[in-house]
């Protein structure tokens, strides 16, 4: 009788620290919902892919090929799932994709008949940008934007477009954390700076960040806990907005700027999936040294991976042949986090002809959480 044989997990470095509680630099984080127009979304659609937004327009043609539109540009939405009933304007959340920096296994594509967009999967995979699409997620019958604040401006500029504002927002830096994808194409790249109020950011260009007494510096994060109050008049291209300052006058911090806005909702969590496995379902006369590779859709969160994977020998085929239970295998598992693959190798040497099963229960999850579904993968050893 053999003795009993532990499973070992053997852990990449990331699930290590895992297993320590340690923080990683792998961990998902989640993304910040960033106020834009239409027309942004269309010029810089690397920025925004996968990235929660907020915009304003109508819903076109409901009917046939639902789209927000605003201005001469309209952005097709993925599906007709929470499309509104009445007509008029609204603020629309959702997710952008370009789909052209999808695989075309991507689970948020599940479901949807890509040859409405124009996309025929077995000639033509789309570039990138050419077909750029909003995974809504809700609608909302639009205010009355009242005074201008760089929310309002970011959310519908060209309401107020040549004229003269005054708005307060956090200073930036020379967009130091990314909030806009590039400076106006008015720049001379002297005096240019990045404000933001909750989830809007939008440029001050004519007038560097100093006045009587005060100096903000536009390439450090030092300064970027001070506001700053900004008059000018407001400038739009390209899907950037912008105001060139007139004015500047250092504030206190505001506190409505940091609170006011509700947070973005967190996106739908998008469930990971088993994209192949090698060997294959049901695969016949697999050499004795085989190692089973998994590859998965989405990054997974390796400390899940332990207790909720089992590998062996059928039960069912033990039965068959008179056996009291089947024998012991002894699994080396390895998790790599960077191709998304989880590896088995064995410790010890196969027996012919036996059914091996992999079985990847429930409690595997992404790093955001979302569940993968049950998994099971069977194979067939063959004689050597």
């Amino acid at each position: 009788m053999r003795p009993p044989v532990t499973r070992r997990l053997v852990c990449s470095t990331v699930s290590l620290l895992v297993l320590l509680g340690l923080p990683h630099a792998s961990r998902a984080q989640p993304a910040t919902r960033r106020i834009t127009t239409v027309t942004a979304i269309h010029t810089f659609p690397g920025f925004y892919h996968s990235q929660p937004v907020l915009l304003r327009g109508e819903i076109k043609d409901i009917e046939t090929h639902p789209a927000v539109a605003s201005g001469d540009e309209t952005l097709r939405l993925l599906s007709r799932e929470h499309l509104p009933t009445g007509s008029g304007t609204y603020d629309v959340r959702g997710e952008v994709l370009d789909i052209g920096r999808l695989e075309q296994n991507d689970p948020r594509l599940s479901g949807v008949d890509l040859h409405q967009f124009g996309v025929d999967s077995t000639d033509r995979w789309p570039r990138q940008g050419e077909v750029v699409v909003l995974r809504a997620t809700s609608f909302e019958p639009a205010q009355p934007l009242t005074a201008p604040s760089v929310r309002t401006l970011a959310l519908d500029p060209l309401r107020y477009v040549d004229q003269k504002v005054t708005v307060t927002g956090q200073f930036r830096g020379r967009n130091l954390f990314g909030d806009l994808p590039q400076a106006p194409p008015t720049s001379m790249g002297k005096g240019e700076f990045v404000i933001k109020s909750a989830d809007a950011a939008l440029w001050v260009l004519r007038r560097p960040p100093k006045g009587h007494g005060w100096v903000m510096n536009p390439d450090s994060r030092i300064d970027t806990r001070r506001w700053i109050e900004v008059s000018g008049l407001v400038k739009s291209a390209r899907g950037l907005v912008w105001i060139e300052a007139e004015t500047l006058n250092e504030v206190p911090p505001q506190k409505e700027g940091l609170s006011t806005e509700a947070p973005a909702p967190p996106p739908p969590l998008i469930p990971p999936e088993i994209l192949f496995s090698a060997p294959t379902q049901d695969e016949t006369d697999v050499p004795l040294n085989t190692r089973v590779r998994i590859q998965f859709s989405r990054d997974i969160d390796p400390e899940t991976l332990k207790g909720h994977i089992r590998v062996g020998y059928s039960a069912q085929q033990s039965s068959e042949r008179g056996e009291p239970q089947a024998p012991r295998v002894e699994p080396l598992l390895t998790y790599d986090p960077a191709a998304r693959v989880l590896n088995i190798q064995f410790a010890t040497p196969l027996e012919r002809f036996r059914v091996v099963v992999v079985e990847l229960a429930e409690g595997i999850t992404g790093t955001d959480g979302a569940p993968l579904k049950p998994w099971t993968l069977s194979f067939t050893l063959g004689g050597s």
